[in-house]
């Protein structure tokens, strides 16, 4: 990942400077005119031009999200010397719209696509002469995650180079130790999110449940976090029913994978985060559509937020234990797959009876979650999935559907998504509704069989607090804002890391 530091003087004419970045707002009520701020008088009289009249020559109306390069020329002949000679040859016009965090997370990303490519940019955006430390702090880090998250590119596999991605940003214009530790967790929250992205977007042909257990173990490895992985042996031995009857079609053999953070005075809280991890899913025996099946390689996105999360709290060094479980299964189509009707046995001795094969996540998350609820003794217990249709319909494709059993976590998880932009909303758990789980045959049905009830993303939540003990538990389902189908201010098309950011916040902050 490229990095972005922080600078108190304006470093332009040492030449390592590609282009400068300055911000502009909409203008005041009753007012035609663009409102400039902290940084674009100076650069407007350092290089001599007029930057508002290029900015209404251009269009701009200020909003956040907008960008505009103004190159400028070079001069004919060595006798001729211009304003800016000895300053970057880029000015780029930012829109900081209203100038909160989101706004600057746009400007950001804004910033970010409109320099790809470039060594080294400097930025004005986002400082304000008027801040207080803290409110400098929050600016900074929100236009270094925009930035970041927008410099992303999917890797490639092919011949052709993988597209260019922008060089270091510098915020100019901002000292002290707030802004710098602001920026330090923006690197390691995009971080995270750029590994959520790179494993969603591998393709399927490369990443199989091994493929991904091995991932798992070199990178926590590396970070010096305890590992545990589970292959089929282990699986049948321990019950895991719900995973190994996923996976059976398959030739690529499930596994579970355990990644451990303990921080030196754990005097915190143990938090579990169980992540869905589905790394192909044709629907099994209930097949889906081919266009259903195209972007199913990032089936386990939620398996790699658990992941990430742990990397990510062990490099923030949060003050709580964070432990990250990753049930991991293929649900193919082959002579050994599991059928509509069958009964299974989770983890701990539950029964399901089996009505669609193409509801597989809720297994591999039920034997998870029930085996972190008798082995892992947490406090929170919280699992992520891309797991129903329902809540895209219901909310779209921004917001996650959030569930808990734990009014103070469903809160500190909402106001982490306020923060970060990575939205959820908050649903019911309807208890009326429970009996849609229930079998005639079984201890659960896990898809309802009276569709008259509806709220498919609601019984598929009640399916899974079946198997949380009495945990303060919240369940994230992230189908609509796990995936995007293009390029939109910090999202970037394909897996898009949701996620990641929202829990690490969550965990800073987790009291």
């Amino acid at each position: 990942m490229h990095a972005a530091t922080v600078v108190d003087s304006p470093l332009l004419t040492d030449g390592s400077v590609d282009a400068v970045a300055v911000q502009v707002a909409p203008a005041r009520e009753g007012d035609d005119a663009l409102q400039p701020r902290t940084g674009t008088p100076q650069a407007a009289a350092r290089y001599g031009v007029d930057l508002a009249e290029l900015a209404e020559r251009a269009g701009l109306t200020g909003a956040a999200g907008e960008a505009f390069t103004v190159h400028l020329p070079q001069p004919v002949g060595s006798s001729v010397v211009l304003p800016w000679a000895g300053l970057p040859p880029r000015i780029v016009l930012v829109g900081v719209g209203d100038e909160t965090p989101t706004a600057l997370r746009r400007a950001g990303a804004a910033l970010a696509r409109a320099t790809r490519g470039l060594r080294r940019v400097a930025a004005t955006v986002g400082a304000q002469t008027h801040h207080a430390a803290s409110g400098a702090a929050e600016a900074a880090r929100a236009v270094a995650e925009g930035y970041l998250l927008a410099s992303y590119s999917t890797p490639r596999t092919g011949s052709a180079p993988s597209a260019e991605t922008p060089g270091e940003l510098v915020l100019l214009g901002r000292d002290g130790a707030a802004v710098a530790a602001a920026v330090d967790a923006a690197r390691i929250a995009t971080t995270a999110t750029w590994l959520v992205r790179d494993l969603a977007n591998t393709p399927s042909s490369v990443k199989n449940p091994a493929w991904m257990a091995d991932r798992a173990r070199r990178l926590a490895s590396r970070a010096g976090l305890e590992v545990e992985v589970l292959g089929p042996r282990e699986l049948a031995a321990g019950g895991f029913g719900g995973i190994l009857a996923v996976g059976a079609g398959s030739a690529s053999t499930p596994r579970l994978v355990r990644v451990s953070y303990t921080p030196p005075a754990a005097d915190g809280r143990h938090v579990v985060v169980v992540g869905k991890g589905i790394t192909y899913d044709t629907g099994g025996l209930s097949i889906k559509p081919r266009e259903a099946m195209v972007p199913m390689k990032t089936d386990m996105a939620g398996a790699a937020v658990a992941l990430a999360t742990v990397l990510g709290a062990a490099e923030a060094g949060v003050r709580h234990r964070v432990t990250a479980v990753l049930p991991l299964a293929e649900n193919h189509v082959g002579g050994a797959s599991y059928r509509p009707g069958d009964v299974l046995r989770l983890y701990g001795g539950t029964t399901v009876e089996i009505a669609n094969t193409d509801a597989e996540g809720r297994l591999v998350l039920g034997d998870g979650l029930a085996w972190a609820d008798a082995t892992l003794e947490p406090d929170v217990l919280v699992d992520v999935a891309t797991l129903t249709g329902a809540a895209t319909l219901g909310l779209g494709k921004q917001h996650a559907a959030l569930y808990g059993t734990d009014e103070a976590v469903v809160a500190g998880l909402l106001a982490a998504a306020e923060r970060t932009g990575e939205l959820a909303w908050h649903m019911p758990l309807v208890d009326d509704y429970d009996e849609a789980v229930l079998s005639s045959v079984a201890d659960l049905r896990h898809v309802p069989v009276d569709r008259a009830i509806g709220g498919g993303s609601i019984t598929a939540a009640l399916f899974l607090r079946r198997f949380v003990g009495d945990r303060a538990w919240a369940h994230l389902d992230i189908a609509g804002p796990g995936r995007a189908p293009a390029d939109k201010h910090e999202v970037t098309e394909g897996a898009t890391g949701y996620g990641a950011r929202l829990l690490l916040d969550w965990l800073a902050r987790l009291a």
